[in-house]
Parts: structure tokens; C-alpha cells; sequence
């Protein structure tokens, strides 16, 4: 049973669900954890993630299979990126076991809010792993915090798969080198309002930055991937240490190698070599796939396969991976791991 909702037309917003998970990390070990209906955190004024940064966050889906199952994407992918991130910021792992039965339960708790299969919609997960307690140096935090939330959401993007133009950022870095553009932090998306402000101010739909080292190379679309699809069947999606990387991208790499025959690339993306491009897209757990019509780089607009039609490898891609995440199409092996 789910509730009545205006299901495909949701957009990517907050709503508050009925419960969320919740497990405090004391004395070096995590405890068992629980589900509650509390939506508040309660910390001290003094937390490391208040002051500090010392936060870090994840994205993932959970989908309404045609049977009316519910079924998780990779999820271990996801805890595995957390685990990184936590050695990054000094914090402790959340086990991969631990991680993905907070995730099921979470997903259970609020099953009417999983949206029905073919609306498109989908229910996001937001797992938060932060440094609470009464630490005012700067240090890592001696208590941490483990939670995951939950709201049904649509496209991330207005239009769905539509294509949308992007802008150069020139001015702004969306990570330093050898920095924390690896790690799913906070900061890093701090940084990006501003720049993120411009593009919509100028009619784009994000910013595309450019590798911080020298401004040669495409790294990010806003807060999603990269990919580029050349005349000669080539996918390509840039690599450096500064970029965050994507279980979605790494998902499209072995499709598009494995089910289509395409050459998967990793490496240099410049931006003064967009030609070779006979499509492009950025990618990501929430944009999912969000072909690129145009990119604005100085004086120069540059559209790849149209501003107004989706390119057809873009579009295979897509109904690939959607049809593989709501139980469609048959999923690499690991893959799929169903909410019992």
C-alpha cells in the first residue's frame, strides 16, 4: 500500500517520513542502532561537524520493482565510498553490514512512501555520518553520529531526460588539488553554491569545473560526473584525484563496455577538445543521467548532439541502467539487493 501522492511530478525536495535511522558511535564502538520518528539531531553547540566540517554524507535509491518489490542499487558501493571518506576525515567506518541494514530498515519503515513502479520516482536515501561532542580545538571528535533519512523524490533536473547547457567555471574550484574532491563532504558542496548561483542567474543549469590544477580539463558537472560519447563508440569520463567518484559512472563505465561494446575510458577530458564528442551527459545517483545540450565555455557555445533531443547512445545507456535499477532488465551479479 502507498500513500496518494502526486507521484510524477515530485521534483528533488525535503519531505519529512515517518521514521529514520539513528546509531551513536561512544566509547570506540558503534552502538545497535535503532529507527525513531525523532527528525532532530541533538548535539552540542561545540560538534566538530558545526565548526569544523567534520561531516560526510551519501546518496542512494531504493526502487519499486513491476512485482510491487522493493529493491537498493549497489548499495554496497555506496558504504564502501563512506568508509573512504570517513578515513579521509578521521572518523570511524560505518561497517558495509551495518550500512546496508540501516538502509533496509529505513526503506521498510517508510514502504508507503516507496513510489509505484513506472512513475519514474523514486525513494532517496540520505545516509549522514558526523563529529558530535564537546570538542572546541581543532581535532577530530571522540562521538560520532550515523543516520539515515528518507523522501520520495522525481528528476533532479526539470524535464527529466532532457538535455540542459552548461557554463565554465573559470573563477571558482570545486575542490583543491590533493584536497577532498574525492570525499563526499560537505564543503565541497558549500563551495559550489556561489558558482552554482551564477549558472541559473545566466540561464544554465549548473557549472562545469575544471581540473583546480590547470584549468585544462573537464572534472565535474555541478555535482555530478562527466561523461562524453565520441563518433567512434568511445565513452569517456575524466579521472583525476580531485573528482568524486560516482557509483553511477562506474556503472555506466561497465555497461557500456560489457552490454554494448563500447570502449570505456577513464582519462583527460580538455575542454578545448569537445568536438570529438558526439554526445555528452553528466551522471549521478541523483541527476541519474542528464544529457548535455550545450556547454558555454568563454565566448564559445558548444552543442554536442542537441539542445532539444536526447542523443542515442545517451539514451540506450539510460534505459539500460533504469531498467536494470527497477528490476527490468537482468543486473550484473551484486548488483540488485532486494528490501526483504
Amino acid at each position: 500500500m502507498t500513500v496518494e501522492l502526486d507521484w510524477e511530478n515530485l521534483g528533488f525536495s525535503y519531505r519529512k517520513l515517518p521514521f529514520r535511522y539513528i546509531s551513536y558511535y561512544k566509547d570506540g564502538k558503534w552502538d545497535d542502532g535503532q529507527l525513531t520518528e525523532d527528525a532532530t539531531l541533538h548535539l552540542s553547540e561545540s560538534s566538530p561537524a558545526l565548526h569544523y566540517g567534520q561531516q560526510a554524507f551519501e546518496g542512494l535509491k531504493a526502487y519499486r520493482t513491476k512485482d510491487g518489490s522493493i529493491q537498493l542499487f549497489r548499495p554496497d558501493k555506496n558504504a564502501e565510498r563512506l568508509q573512504r571518506t570517513a578515513d579521509r576525515l578521521l572518523m570511524p567506518q560505518v561497517p558495509t553490514e551495518k550500512f546496508i541494514d540501516a538502509a533496509k530498515q529505513v526503506v521498510r519503515a517508510n514502504e508507503e512512501f516507496v513510489p509505484p513502479y513506472g512513475t519514474g520516482a523514486t525513494l532517496y536515501l540520505r545516509p549522514l555520518l558526523i563529529g558530535v561532542g564537546d570538542i572546541i580545538g581543532v581535532k577530530p571528535a571522540d562521538e560520532y553520529v550515523f543516520t539515515i533519512f528518507a523522501m520520495p523524490v522525481g528528476n533532479y533536473f526539470k524535464g527529466g531526460l532532457a538535455p540542459t547547457n552548461f557554463i565554465v567555471s573559470e573563477h571558482y574550484d570545486r575542490a583543491a588539488p590533493y584536497g577532498t574532491g574525492a570525499a563526499k563532504v560537505g564543503g565541497n558542496y558549500a563551495a559550489s553554491l556561489l558558482p552554482g548561483k551564477y549558472a541559473h542567474d545566466h540561464q544554465f543549469s549548473d557549472v562545469i569545473y575544471l581540473d583546480p590544477a590547470t584549468h585544462t580539463k573537464i572534472e565535474e558537472v555541478g555535482s555530478a560526473n562527466f561523461f562524453g560519447i565520441t563518433r567512434d563508440n568511445q565513452f569517456i569520463t575524466p579521472l583525476s584525484p580531485s573528482i568524486l567518484p560516482s557509483v553511477t559512472k562506474y556503472s555506466l563505465l561497465y555497461l557500456a563496455k560489457e552490454r554494448f561494446g563500447m570502449e570505456a575510458i577513464e582519462g583527460d577530458v580538455k575542454i578545448d577538445e569537445l568536438d570529438k564528442f558526439a554526445e555528452a551527459g553528466a551522471c549521478g545517483t541523483a541527476a541519474v543521467i542528464s544529457p548535455i545540450g550545450g556547454i558555454q565555455y568563454r565566448d564559445d557555445f558548444h552543442v554536442f548532439y542537441s539542445e532539444t533531443e536526447v542523443g542515442p547512445v545517451t539514451r540506450k545507456l539510460y534505459d539500460e541502467l533504469t531498467g536494470i535499477q527497477f528490476g527490468d532488465i537482468k543486473a550484473p551479479e551484486g548488483w540488485i539487493v532486494k528490501v526483504d
